[in-house]
């Protein structure tokens, strides 16, 4: 379980097809001080197992399916990605509960400045739009962020300057894929209606 607050930006030293599939190599000074083999670390919102340690780098197996369904298959040598480790048991929560599990990855519309924040608008696919909810809770590249606006087609949501200072967002441009978590309460309500309106 993680809380959507990112604690460092890594940057992606290679991704490589081996005999034991795809492998992703990440330096990351901060968090490589705090962690062991088999811990597990969000990357772009993804949760991952640490497979390899070495200094300030370290090593993650990826599925096809995690391929597919993100945008880890869209990095390169330097690429940045957001880190966060999950939460300890006695850990403050300051973001919201982000499982790791990304629904899909989706499409930067827009991100514009306005004043000293900035506006930054993603596609919302049809499948999925029923899970967010205006002023509700979405992890997008892992960062916990609250949903400022809601079409058909789209959700927007608010950039203060800490949160794209300290994540990749500071790199991020129009077209970009961008990793979605919907929220977990959502889900769960969703399971739930479901039981209801088959036992009616």
């Amino acid at each position: 379980m993680f809380t959507g607050l990112i604690e460092e930006v890594g940057n992606v030293l290679g991704i490589h097809r081996t005999d034991r599939g795809t492998q992703l190599q990440i330096v990351a000074p901060r968090v490589a001080e705090k962690i062991q083999i088999g811990d597990s670390i969000a990357v772009n919102g993804c949760c991952l197992t640490v497979a390899a340690h070495r200094g300030e780098q370290f090593t993650f197996d990826l599925l096809e399916e995690t391929l597919d369904r993100t945008n880890l298959k869209t990095l390169r040598q330097e690429s940045r990605v957001n880190l966060e480790r999950a939460l300890a048991a006695d850990g403050r929560l300051g973001g919201h509960f982000v499982q790791g599990h990304v629904d899909c990855a989706a499409r930067i519309v827009a991100l514009e400045k306005n004043g000293t924040n900035h506006r930054l608008e993603v596609e919302l696919p049809a499948e999925f739009a029923h899970y967010i909810a205006y002023r509700g809770s979405i992890a997008v590249n892992g960062i916990s962020l609250t949903v400022a606006e809601v079409s058909e087609e789209s959700f927007a949501v608010w950039i203060i300057p800490h949160t794209k200072s300290q994540t990749n967002l500071d790199v991020a441009r129009t077209d970009d894929p961008v990793n979605l978590e919907f929220d977990l309460i959502a889900k769960y309500l969703e399971r739930l209606l479901d039981r209801h309106v088959v036992r009616s």
